[in-house]
Order: structure tokens, then sequence, then C-alpha cells
């Protein structure tokens, strides 16, 4: 029917914006429950199997509540198994849910209302959409076709997305020829052909080198400002997250643990900062361990620096001790490194941090 669902979960979005965000994916209690057959090891088990059949129930995801406004790219992250696509793959349609409701721009996904999928792209890194032995180009017609893309909209995108990405020149090359970023250039334009405006991202940059991870993060930044989709984005890649997302999903066995803006990870849950000494060429030997006991844990001690992790409420007093004791030419205190604190919370067992 279209409705909004009845409850949510406050926007991550600062209050001047919140008034005037549009909701596009809204998600309430959504639930994936697998039920799978266990079988007995052996030949025995084999032949109990035939007459038998353990079932186990696999719970993939477990009453996912958030929501995704216009123009926003959220990080979805957890550990392998977490649930991540099994999650992405309801909100794209692909597969039924075994609870809970969702709307995507006014649509449940799995009803896959050709209006609703006229909307949406689902870009996965790891596997190919266009055809391994033609161009690009060909590859491109195949798609207006089948997204009823009209003549002048679709010259005037592909100009576009292939002016932006730097890849004119390789429109008519052979998929197979291309490298792999270029190959994944190719990716995000057929996906973007269409204009959609949800859009799924999973590992957008896997396998790409430094040069190519920079300008598909680039192109994804200024596609957002220029046409304000919905953005979920799924990577492995930490500097995928920090660069790209504002705020963080991160998902456990299922459940989401943490939804709130990437910057608070670090206020909430990390316990130390990292402060660095670092000493003058003619400042001698660096202490040793037992001279920076009660300073902090030594996590690097060389001739030329000292790093210390320091619990938080201790920083002051170590800062001021270094600088009193040592030959201190530089000082610089550091919070901890975001994706290690984010390891962490997805190892973590039991109760929601």
């Amino acid at each position: 029917d279209g409705r909004p669902l009845g409850r949510h979960r406050a926007p991550a979005t600062p209050p001047a914006r919140a008034a005037r965000a549009v909701p596009m994916i809204e998600v309430e209690a959504l639930s994936k429950t697998f039920h799978v057959h266990r079988k007995a090891p052996g030949l025995w088990g084999s032949v109990r199997s035939l007459f038998h059949r353990e079932q186990v129930a696999k719970h993939a995801v477990r009453e996912v509540t958030f929501r995704v406004d216009e123009g926003e790219i959220i990080g979805l992250i957890g550990a392998n198994g977490a649930g991540k696509t099994t999650l992405v793959k309801m909100l794209a349609g692909i597969i039924h849910p075994t609870g809970g409701d969702a709307r995507v721009l006014g649509f449940r996904p799995w009803e896959r209302d050709n209006r609703f999928r006229r909307q949406i792209a689902l870009i996965m890194g790891q596997k190919a959409q266009l055809w391994w032995d033609l161009p690009a180009a060909d590859c491109f017609l195949l798609l207006r076709e089948i997204y009823q893309i009209p003549e002048a909209r679709y010259a005037e995108r592909l100009d576009y997305l292939a002016g932006v990405l730097d890849v004119r020149d390789e429109l008519n090359v052979q998929i197979r020829r291309l490298s792999l970023g270029e190959r994944m250039k190719m990716e995000l334009i057929a996906s973007l052909l269409h204009a959609p405006r949800v859009v799924h991202l999973e590992e957008p940059t896997i396998g790409l080198d430094i040069t190519d991870q920079r300008a598909i993060r680039d192109f994804i930044l200024e596609y957002r400002e220029e046409h304000r989709p919905a953005m979920i984005l799924t990577s492995h890649y930490m500097e995928d997250i920090e660069r790209l997302c504002e705020r963080i999903v991160i998902i456990r066995e299922g459940a989401i643990v943490y939804d709130g803006p990437l910057r608070e990870v670090v206020e909430r849950y990390a316990q130390h900062k990292v402060v660095t000494a670092r000493f003058g060429p003619e400042s001698g030997p660096s202490p040793s361990d037992g001279d920076l006991d009660g300073l902090g844990h030594v996590v690097e001690r060389t001739d030329a620096l000292v790093r210390l992790q320091v619990a938080r409420a201790d920083v002051a007093s170590s800062a001021s001790a270094l600088l009193a004791r040592f030959p201190v030419a530089d000082l610089s205190i550091e919070e901890e490194d975001v994706g290690s604190i984010i390891e962490q919370i997805m190892r973590a067992k039991g109760a929601t941090p």
C-alpha cells in the first residue's frame, strides 16, 4: 500500500536536516531463517538420512530495524556470515523474509513490482553482470532495452557516466580485455544507466589497486552529491567505510549491535588512546620498558620513538610524565584505529555493546 512503517530508529542525521529527510528505505523487525539438513557422519549417517532428516534452523537476520534517507550512504559492516548479504538480498527483492516488513521507495521488495525494479541497482564487486565477450557499448545497449530507457536519455546518461569515470576510449573494447579497474567502472555504468534511486554496493573496490580504489570512491561521492540516491555500502575495506560513510550499521550474528555516526564508534567504545613520543637525533638511547612502567602499554619502542597505548583517563598524566622525564622532540596523541574498534565489536559475544 506504500504507507510508511509505524516505528523506526531515529536517523543518524544532524537535527537541521532531519526534518527535511526523505526516507527511501524503511526496515521494521526484518528477519530471515533458513532451514538446513544436518547429516550424521559416515555410511550409517547417510543411510539414516534417506529415511529421517534432521532440520536445523539458521537465523541469518534477526529483527533488524533501520532506515536510510535520500542522499545517505550507510556502511553495513559485519564479519563473514553475520547476515549482511542476506539483508541486502531481501532489500533488493532476491529472497523473501520470514518475518518483519520493509519498504523500499514505498514497495515491498520481494513482491518484485516492475516499478520498483526499475529504480534500484545492485553492484557486487565479485559478480559480473556484463557479457564477457562483448564490448561494454553493446552490453549497455541490451540494458537500455531491458530498462526501456529512452534513446536521448540513454545517450546523455552514458556520456555523463563514461566521462566522469574516464572510460570513453574503452567502451568498444571487449570486457575480457579490460583491466580489473576498467571492468569495475563498466559495472558501475551498467548499474547506473537507468538512474536508480536506491543503490546497493557490495565490495565495489575489491581487488583494485590504490589508484582505482580512490577513483571509485571519488565517483561514488560525486554521484551521491549530484543525484541523491540512497546507498547501502558493504565492504571489508575500512578505508571505503571511512571515506564514504558518515553512518554505519554493525551487524553481528544477524542482529544490529550499533547504528549511528561512524565518529561515535571511537568515542563510545575506544578504551585507550595512542601516545607517541619522538626523540631528537642527539637524545641518545630510547627509554627502556622499565623506564616506561606505569605510563601505559608499550606498543613500539625504537631509538627514534616510543608508542604507548594509554587508558583514556590517564592520557594527560602519561603525556606530562614523558615530557618531564625524557628529551621529547615531538609528542602526538591519537585515537585508536577505528577498524580495530569495529573488529572488537564484531567479535564480541553475549550482550549488545
